[in-house]
């Protein structure tokens, strides 16, 4: 089963630290060598995208950055696992690192599965 993660964060989260930078780093090598993770990636900054968008039948661009953003997704990855637990367990793993390692720190990893054809 295929699943993606995302993690969403307040807007003024600021960067991680090195030390999570690494702590993550050394998580994504692990679950690439083990053949469960397929993709991830970093966000940049909001400022630097757009937003597209349909609100009563017209469509909008926006360019970032989006100032009325709470929160943002900061990274996603790309999994395959043999159920949502694990799914759920990697999520876990991947917030207690932020936990460790940025205190004060807060934010979401939503897991969803992905739908493939």
């Amino acid at each position: 089963m295929r699943f993606m993660s995302f993690i969403t964060t307040t807007v003024d989260a600021g960067p991680p630290p090195p030390e999570l930078l690494e702590a993550m780093h050394r998580l994504a090598d692990r679950e690439i060598k083990a053949g469960r993770m397929i993709d991830d990636g970093m966000l940049a900054p909001i400022a630097a995208g757009a937003r597209v968008s349909v609100r009563g039948g017209k469509l909008a661009v926006l360019d970032g950055p989006m100032v009325e953003a709470k929160e943002v997704v900061g990274g996603y990855a790309i999994f395959e696992f043999r159920n949502k637990e694990e799914a759920v367990a990697s999520a876990v793993e991947f917030l207690q690192l932020h936990k460790d390692h940025m205190p004060g720190w807060e934010g979401v990893c939503e897991v969803r599965e992905m739908i493939t054809r």
